[in-house]
């Protein structure tokens, strides 16, 4: 029996929405988080950035688990779930049947069953991890995988987008400075 989509326009017109009345990278990817959680009906979601100098995922922000869990330790992008960084999404169904976790014991600790990470482009170039944890074993449909990836794109433009504002806003504050001193 096919598994149940749980992804449509409903949701994408809900995340949207969010995104585009955010200036602020950190609050727009929390609010991101605690909707895809509750909509989804998820038992958890993390919003990693790649750090270019370090190479490891960096939580921007995550909802529905333990502190504990995430800050387990760091995660490194080529261990964690590998495949993800290199652009392509990464089902993992059960967690107990796969040897591509970083933290497996943590993970079941946490009560996780399964995982699904979707790598977060811009002009395809990873730049972070969109990551949905399941109480159960899960067995997404190939069209909600799609659905995320289109999701995680615009997440990628988003972040981008929240970034570049900010960096023009501080230009024009010392702009403005600069101004009154003449």
């Amino acid at each position: 029996m096919p598994a149940e989509e749980k992804i449509d326009i409903d949701l994408f017109k809900v995340v949207f929405k969010a995104m585009a009345q955010s200036e602020n990278l950190e609050i727009m990817a929390n609010h991101l988080a605690q909707l895809l959680v509750a909509t989804l009906e998820m038992k958890g979601c993390t919003i990693f950035v790649i750090n270019p100098e370090t190479e490891e995922l960096e939580v921007l922000a995550s909802f529905g688990l333990s502190i504990s869990y995430v800050h387990k330790g760091p995660i490194i992008k080529n261990k964690s779930i590998g495949a993800t960084i290199k652009g392509d999404p990464i089902v993992i169904r059960d967690i107990n049947k796969t040897d591509l976790l970083q933290y497996p014991a943590d993970a079941r600790k946490e009560g996780i069953g399964a995982i699904v990470s979707i790598p977060i482009k811009f002009y395809d170039k990873v730049i972070g991890d969109l990551r949905l944890y399941h109480h159960d074993v899960w067995d997404i449909p190939e069209r909600d995988v799609d659905s995320l990836s289109v999701l995680a794109r615009n997440i990628g433009l988003a972040m981008t987008y929240t970034r570049m504002l900010k960096a023009v806003k501080k230009i024009r504050y010392t702009i403005d400075d600069l101004e009154s001193l003449w």
